[in-house]
């Protein structure tokens, strides 16, 4: 049995750099920590922004996470993906945040992102400022009607659209089966498909 565990490690450091890179962390390299954090800190950061919707908030949350996956060092096995690993922990620092009510304090607005966003989606063609504006809109409705779902339905699509993470990484994060993934993920289509069927 763990010589099975043993070979299963090995599969997945073969085929996971991250996980290569966390077990050198483990062996006290702090080169591969500060590699990892600059590879994760931005997605990690986005995702927590659009689970609590507050910059701050998500910007300290994301600093817990990286902390976390620096105490846990020592105890790390690459049995799964290690974004797997990452976006558990941040998911249940999110639901935690949203269950306190961290989050509603000082709660900042998507514009910012949208913007951020916007500019980098701009096609070569400059489009005119209608355009600018109309796609601005169209994307800030998109964000506030994700904010609404319920905090799992969110967290689902934010992982499968934003972060393209599989069916079995979503499971892993939510501690759920697969079936209950797309089961969430289509709950939550049809409720934005409802939402935004007049942008269609």
């Amino acid at each position: 049995m763990a010589q099975r565990v043993s070979q299963d490690m090995v599969a997945v450091t073969a085929l996971e750099p991250d996980a290569e890179l966390m077990l050198r962390v483990k062996d006290g390299d702090a080169a591969s920590f500060a590699l990892l954090l600059e590879r994760h800190r931005i997605p990690v950061n986005h995702f927590l922004y659009r689970m609590v919707q507050n910059q701050a908030v998500a910007e300290e949350l994301a600093q817990e996470v990286f902390l976390r996956v620096y105490r846990a060092r020592l105890s790390y096995e690459p049995t799964a993906k290690f974004t797997t690993w990452l976006f558990r922990i941040a998911m249940h620092l999110a639901l935690n945040c949203l269950r306190d009510g961290r989050a509603e304090r000082g709660h900042a607005s998507l514009d910012v992102e949208t913007q951020e966003n916007a500019s980098r989606q701009v096609p070569d063609r400059r489009p005119s400022v209608e355009q600018d504006l109309v796609f601005e809109v169209k994307l800030a409705e998109v964000r506030r009607a994700i904010e609404t779902l319920p905090a799992k339905q969110r967290a689902a699509v934010l992982m499968h659209k934003y972060q393209e993470l599989e069916y079995s990484q979503i499971a892993r994060v939510l501690s759920c089966s697969e079936s209950a993934v797309k089961s969430l993920l289509f709950r939550a289509y049809e409720t934005l498909r409802a939402r935004l069927a007049h942008l269609a």
